[in-house]
């Protein structure tokens, strides 16, 4: 009975001992608020990450006594473990300060036992933040903290922690730098890119739980002055992190470095985030009393997708759909309260499958007292711009004077119906951004205000638009994307664009799909490939400049093969076909690099000019180093409208180690790898085995040539010798006995 007795004891504080392991925590602030008598307004969330049971484990304290009250709310459960194991949880508590009228800062710390069992060591933990109380000069208010949070538990296997992107959103636009805290402790294989925050592996880490405490800070991209409610001021440079930080505080959270898995290619057996998906760092919008929905879906093509994690506000909905084809998607509701308005609300989710979990993918919600003009857009995408309309009618009383880009230095224009605007993908604030199994161009039209203004009496307007197109890259663990699109801008020609494609055959018409990439061939096989320029001007001239091979994706590598030079073949096997003024096709067979290099890059230098002008680099076609030189320097004392050389490049190309059908040898087809065509560089003199896998005699003979040449004169010479000295031999032997019969004494 006592033993009994002891054993319940025991796994009733190791109960305990769980359901209060801390895996991490943040907190988000509201943006601060002076009050009629004087005092700051403050408040602030507090999420907390752990297992089992994590509410009511805030501790927050205002220190030094700078604060009247110091009000607490219940912490609710937000999130937990849907298969009611208790492994991840997290709460939400809200509170809210009152600071005296003379206090230029406000700072807080909460601090707990015990961390979850970790390689790092740690057991107490302890959370800071602080801000400043000063008065912006550019905003007329006080300052925003950054806003971040995580979800709970980040799982990621050991052999796929390459890069892990963490929240770090500013509301008023002000630089956010990443930290590691000042006693914190940091693998050596790992680093943080402080401006993005980033966490980049350079190796593997080892198999556990890693607990990591980062600190967030935020300076003003401008000049600025702060003004308290002491009657003091203080001054901040524009960017200058030297100084003291606006506003910092502390995000603490584990990961879980769980055992490697087959592949690391997302969608595999890690879910990867589709197109429906918002992007990581969007900043959404809710309506007070109005329900908000975000949607999100993954897949996973060799797994299943039980659940989403997600870190979200009190209150937050969670409706789970498992679809077919690996895929399921969720959908998160909240409807915001008064209390919400002016709140920026960080929501994170992550796919969960039992090996391992999606990227963590975050946004921002803010809250607004009324619905954000939204209007009708329409945007036609080309292959390398795209063009917005805003209706009118749709947006009554809108003033299309006070409406800009992203980047406010590209104009809008407007007629009697619409507001519009045309630009490349790569000006105006444009981002590319991941979908999943979209690339998507983004931009978006937003009111403004002017600096001086005390008030506006304008309709705020936010309208987001995009471009998206199938993914044209297949992302592998062990090779590079395929590139395929080039953009580019200059003032002379405009926006134009490249696509460097690999094609099926010699028609040059069946593109190799994203997803052969890397392209694997033989040796001695035709490679088709070709360039295509698109331009905003009607009429210009393709010009292939240079193509060159190096192993890798760098064109700079020293070791490099050149195919093309100064506008002149190089490789005797190359043939080029220039199909119009804007394609440029050619072939080539196969090689690989001497050495224990499997892979081939191709990067060629690409010019386009207006045509019709003899002194073009397009006219001048193959020239000399010489001639090269003096027809350059004299195109652009004419002012010759052409571009600058561009650098595109194509690749991997995987040389095959494998035996080859004696029929795709023949007709130099690109062989087929679970029916998608694909193709490779290789040597001069290859390997070649027989259709049935063996050693054929003739093709051995037809690729080692020289070898077996030496080797027969070798043979013959062996031959010879032995011949002459048979004979000499015997020469000497019947000598011999002529001598001893001659001196026969007998005789």
């Amino acid at each position: 009975m006592e033993t009994g007795a002891i054993f319940l004891l025991l796994f009733a504080i190791l109960g305990i001992a769980s359901s209060q392991s801390f895996y991490g925590d943040s907190i988000s602030f509201m943006p601060p608020r002076k009050q009629k008598d004087g005092t700051f307004k403050v408040t602030f969330h507090h999420r907390l990450n752990g297992r089992g049971d994590c509410r009511n484990q805030s501790s927050y304290a205002c220190e030094g006594g700078v604060c009247t009250s110091f009000n607490k709310s219940s912490a609710l459960l937000t999130d937990q473990d849907s298969k009611g194991q208790g492994r991840w949880c997290q709460s939400e508590g809200q509170t809210t300060a009152i600071v005296f009228t003379n206090k230029t800062s406000l700072s807080l710390r909460d601090s707990g036992c015990c961390w979850t069992s970790n390689v790092n060591g740690k057991t107490n933990w302890t959370s800071h933040a602080q801000l400043d109380l000063g008065t912006r000069s550019d905003s007329r208010a006080l300052n925003s903290c950054p806003i971040t949070t995580t979800v709970s538990s980040l799982r990621v296997p050991q052999n796929c922690f390459t890069r892990h992107r963490l929240l770090a959103h500013d509301a008023d636009g002000d630089i956010v730098r990443c930290r590691f805290s000042a006693d914190a402790t940091v693998p050596s294989n790992l680093t943080l890119h402080e401006t993005e925050c980033i966490l980049t592996g350079t190796g593997q880490l080892d198999i556990g739980v890693h607990v990591f405490e980062l600190m967030l800070e935020d300076f003003p991209t401008k000049n600025i002055t702060l003004t308290y409610a002491d009657g003091t001021s203080g001054f901040r440079q524009a960017s200058d992190m030297n100084t003291s930080s606006l506003c910092k505080l502390e995000l603490q959270f584990s990961i879980e470095i769980l055992p490697s898995i087959p592949s690391c290619e997302a969608g595999h057996v890690q879910p990867m985030f589709l197109s429906a998906t918002p992007s990581h760092g969007d900043v959404l919008y809710a309506t007070v009393g109005q329900t908000f929905q975000l949607y999100a879906q993954a897949q996973a093509h060799h797994s299943s997708i039980y659940d989403f994690q997600v870190s979200g506000p009190q209150e937050m909905t969670k409706e789970f759909k498992d679809d077919v084809l690996g895929k399921a998607e969720v959908t998160l509701s909240w409807t915001p309260k008064q209390s919400d308005i002016y709140r920026f609300v960080p929501v994170c989710f992550t796919a969960e499958t039992n090996e391992t979990q999606s990227e963590m993918r975050c946004a921002v919600v803010m809250v607004t007292p009324a619905s954000i003009s939204q209007g009708k857009a329409t945007v036609e995408c080309s292959p390398n711009k795209m063009v917005v309309a805003l209706e009118k009618a749709s947006m009554p009383g809108i003033d299309e004077n006070y409406l800009k880009l992203k980047d406010p230095s590209c104009s809008l224009t407007s007629n009697s119906t619409h507001i519009m605007g045309s630009f490349s993908f790569s000006t105006c604030g444009t981002i590319l951004e991941d979908k999943g199994d979209f690339l998507a161009f983004e931009n978006e039209i937003n009111s403004f205000e002017l600096p001086t203004e005390i008030i506006i009496r304008r309709k705020t307007v936010k309208i987001d638009f995009s471009c998206k197109f199938p993914k044209s890259i297949s992302i592998s663990s062990y090779f590079n994307v395929h590139q395929s699109d080039y953009i580019f801008t200059e003032s002379s020609i405009g926006s134009f664009g490249y696509t460097f494609e690999i094609f099926t055959d010699s028609n040059f018409t069946t593109k190799v799909k994203a997803s052969a990439y890397p392209v694997e061939v033989n040796l001695l096989q035709t490679i088709y490939m070709g360039i295509q320029a698109q331009s905003d001007l009607p009429n210009v001239t393709l010009f292939v400049e240079s193509c060159k091979a190096t192993p890798d994706e760098n064109p700079e590598n020293t070791l490099s093969y050149d195919l093309i030079k100064n506008g002149c073949l190089a490789d005797e096997t190359l043939k080029s076909y220039q199909a119009n003024q804007t394609v440029f096709n050619f072939e080539v067979q196969a090689f690989k690099f001497t050495g224990n290099f499997d892979q081939v890059y191709i990067t060629c230098s690409v010019i386009l000019c207006e045509p019709g002008n003899m002194f073009s680099r397009c006219a001048q076609g193959c020239l000399k180093d010489s001639a090269r030189k003096r027809r350059r320097r004299r195109r652009r004392d004419l002012g010759m409208r052409e571009t600058v050389s561009h650098y595109i490049t194509q690749g991997p190309l995987q040389f095959v180690r494998q035996a080859v059908p004696k029929s795709q040898l023949a007709d130099n087809n690109v062989v087929m790898k679970n029916s998608l065509p694909e193709v490779i560089p290789p040597p001069v003199s290859p390997y070649l085995k027989s259709s049935d896998g063996s050693w054929g005699i003739k093709e051995v003979l037809n690729t080692h040539v020289s070898t077996v040449v030496l080797a027969t004169a070798f043979l013959a010479s062996l031959v010879l010798l032995a011949g002459v000295y048979l004979h000499f031999s015997r020469k000497q032997k019947a000598e011999d006995c002529k001598f001893l019969l001659d001196s026969d004494p007998v005789n």
